[in-house]
């Protein structure tokens, strides 16, 4: 009998974020892989989940699928997580489902925290249609990137750094418009989470104020 992959979602701040489901999904897994075994062995022990981390990220990805998909076909169960929240939504492992799924192999992604969600509900805009860009490039393509949000008629939900937060709106108010409607989640779960919204003039003098921290996602507005 073939195995099974599991993709397991874990907390993005608060560690009582964690299903129940998922923990046991993860005890009975004979393999789990992750994409910083340091930061993973954390929410283990938390857990008292007594199993093997493995690395997968983007460096070895290509290298080992195979192999993990090899384990399945031998019938073992997998689980996938990654650093925090869902695996895949702009984190590793697209490539193993791919993959698992060419060979037959049954895939089942567990619900659970992914922290864009939050971030849209927070807002206070509309989500009866949004859309979700991932990551904004560092260098080319940035501007033509940020001129197609402005130019979407849906809202829009991204991640940026906190190093790049403040370029993010300079930009935005130069290439789209200083006046769209933008919401700032960021640390979501965690102990100085926290949710600004305004224009960019708005979160930029906010942001000169207090220094940008923790891990952010950014909604701008439809209208």
């Amino acid at each position: 009998m073939k195995g099974k992959l599991f993709i397991v979602p874990t907390p993005i701040g608060n560690l009582g974020d964690m299903t129940f489901r998922a923990i046991e999904t993860l005890k009975n897994s004979d393999a789990i892989f992750c994409e910083d075994t340091r930061q993973s062995r954390k929410l283990l022990d938390f857990y008292k989940i007594d199993k093997k981390l493995s690395p997968l990220h983007k460096i070895n990805e290509y290298k080992i699928v195979e192999n993990i998909v090899g384990q399945m076909k031998s019938g073992q169960v997998i689980s996938l997580i990654s650093d925090a929240g869902t695996p895949v939504i702009s984190d590793p492992g697209n490539l193993l489902i791919t993959l698992s799924i060419q060979e037959s192999i049954e895939v089942d992604c567990l619900p659970g925290a992914t922290a864009f969600v939050p971030a849209l509900v927070n807002s206070g805009y509309d989500l009866s249609q949004f859309v979700f860009v991932g990551f904004p490039p560092h260098k080319k393509g940035r501007k033509t990137f940020i001129e197609n949000i402005g130019a979407e008629k849906r809202t829009v939900v991204l991640y940026e750094s906190p190093y790049r937060v403040v370029k993010f709106l300079e930009e935005f108010k130069e290439y789209v418009n200083a006046e769209r409607k933008i919401s700032i989640s960021r640390e979501i779960s965690k102990k100085f989470e926290e949710t600004i919204r305004g224009n960019a003039d708005d979160l930029i003098a906010h942001f000169k104020k207090k220094e940008p921290k923790g891990e952010f996602v950014i909604v701008v507005s439809n209208v």
